[in-house]
């Protein structure tokens, strides 16, 4: 959802902002700040808070996705395609190459728990072909 508020309105952006400060008083200056440069107002975004995969869920996936894509003879980014078409799905796509295999969702918009279901996949499917990856440790609270 967006909110916009002209500048003809700048009492509602002021009552807004310090409000704003008041409960993140963390952000006042920067509140300020913004406050100084909407010459034509301001908009406001809000979305659902969604927790993004942490940094070390993103090394112990690629750490090991390079090493399982070595052990298959495969480029980083070809095993990491068809661990993400396992994981989420996968669609056919004509294009003017021929059919191209894509999956259904990127890594990049997977959440915590989504992300987790990548790395568990890769965990599984190397299992399967004989490749043992260890157990993350599950402290990727990040």
């Amino acid at each position: 959802m967006h909110i916009h508020i002209p500048s003809s309105q700048s009492h509602r952006v002021v009552s807004l902002l310090q409000a704003l400060g008041g409960q993140f008083p963390e952000v006042a200056r920067e509140l300020i700040e913004i406050a100084h440069k909407a010459r034509d107002g301001i908009t406001i975004e809000i979305l659902p808070y969604a927790h993004k995969r942490s940094r070390q869920q993103e090394n112990y996936y690629r750490k090991w996705c390079r090493a399982f894509g070595e052990y298959c003879g495969t480029t980083p980014d070809e095993t990491h395609e068809e661990i993400l078409c396992i994981a989420y799905g996968s669609e056919v796509r004509e294009t003017r190459f021929g059919r191209k295999i894509r999956p259904v969702q990127r890594s990049s918009e997977a959440n915590r728990i989504e992300y987790s279901l990548l790395i568990d996949t890769l965990v599984r499917v190397a299992a399967e072909m004989g490749f043992d990856i260890p157990p993350p440790q599950r402290q990727m609270d990040d």
